[in-house]
């Protein structure tokens, strides 16, 4: 084999299996940090916490008192990412998440009652989600505490 020929061989082969690899499936690393809502009920306070793990907590406060608790969390199954939330109801709900960008997301599970679908979004440094099934939705905007 001539010094030619192999440099042909080996950039096809390079060029095979570079198309052969799978691309990684990104966390969406927007929804990091503290985010306080602004667009809460007056006498309510409501939090969402995201660790660089893509855990998080979510939780409404009404004067001192917890009236509303979640735990959320980004999973990946089988190269497919969910949006897991525990805690609202007897058992976990993932929300298949169906589409991603590097600052949002949207994330459906059309056999939960509400919301099917929950959509995440960064827009001037507020973080916004909009949670809702066919029939109605409930918009958050949070500002960011830290």
């Amino acid at each position: 084999m001539t010094t030619k020929n192999f440099f042909c061989f080996l950039a096809a082969f390079m060029l095979l299996f570079s198309c052969n690899e799978k691309s990684e499936t990104t966390k969406p690393s927007f929804l990091i940090g503290s985010w306080e809502r602004i667009n809460d009920e007056t006498g309510k306070t409501t939090i969402e916490n995201w660790k660089s793990d893509f855990t998080g907590i979510g939780y409404t406060l009404k004067d001192t008192d917890t009236v509303f608790k979640e735990i959320l969390n980004i999973v990946k199954k089988n190269d497919t990412l969910f949006l897991k939330v525990e805690g609202v109801n007897e058992n976990p709900t993932l929300f298949k998440i169906t589409s991603q960008t590097d600052t949002s997301f949207v994330a459906k599970n059309p056999t939960h009652d509400f919301p099917t679908k929950i959509n995440y979004w960064l827009e001037n440094e507020q973080l916004k989600a909009h949670v809702s099934n066919n029939e109605f939705g409930i918009e958050f905007v949070f500002k960011k505490v830290y």
